[in-house]
């Protein structure tokens, strides 16, 4: 059953559907390894006897065309991308988390809407108008952030010869003419977001300048836990 300490978030749990999966959430900025842990985590249930389903931003069939097409303009308005992001993930929700959930699915999601409420609220959304924006979505009963420094994130993002992303440095907020000072700022931006957040939702902050290793042994140990008192 999702977790039921929430139940008076401004996220409100769908009910009266049950289901006896789990929804496991890890986010973090480009270059936290959240994809890596994710695919070590899939493994690891899998290799549990576990059916896993991996989600996250931008991989509705119904819109996440049509959403990439519009970010790689570089012209929506901050109100237009949270509701694109919304409709994105209410899809999801609908036809790939609920579904698997009710199977028995670990659903792993590769960021959910606490990134999406984040990058609002950074750019000057309020988080009532962005809370009502996503209160269809059910409530994680696992939330790990990967913390990473951005002197760190740049690092690894180049390293992978990735191009820092325009709107993940926050360059539509005229933070700086450099492309690097303003991923710079708007990420620690993003941090003080999340852990905001913590203070209202269970996060759990995984320090994610460790080894990839270490991260995942932190992880493990934490969902290993959440299962064995299911």
């Amino acid at each position: 059953m999702p977790n039921e300490s929430h139940k008076d978030s401004v996220l409100r749990s769908i009910e009266p559907h049950s289901y006896s999966g789990h929804l496991i959430v890890v986010e973090g900025a480009d270059g936290s390894g959240r994809s890596t842990q994710i695919a070590l985590l899939t493994d690891h249930f899998e290799n549990m006897g576990f059916k896993v389903a991996n989600v996250g931003i931008k991989r509705s069939r119904l819109v996440s065309d049509e959403l990439t097409i519009a970010l790689s303009g570089n012209i929506l308005s901050k109100r237009t991308m949270s509701l694109f992001y919304a409709t994105d993930f209410a899809d999801q929700v609908e036809n790939t988390i609920i579904p698997a959930l009710r199977a028995g699915f670990i659903v792993l999601c590769d960021r959910y809407i606490y990134t999406l409420m984040v990058r609002g609220i950074v750019r000057g959304l309020t988080k009532d108008w962005l809370t009502q924006v996503y209160s269809f979505s059910l409530i994680p009963d696992l939330i790990f952030y990967l913390k990473v420094n951005p002197a760190q994130l740049i690092e690894r993002n180049l390293a992978k010869e990735f191009c820092l992303d325009y709107w993940e440095s926050g360059m539509d907020m005229g933070l700086s003419d450099n492309l690097f000072d303003s991923f710079v700022i708007y990420q620690q931006m993003i941090d003080k977001g999340y852990v905001a957040l913590s203070k209202e939702y269970p996060f759990s902050i995984i320090d994610g300048n460790q080894s990839v290793m270490d991260v995942f042994d932190q992880l493990r140990e934490r969902v290993d836990a959440f299962l064995a008192n299911d």
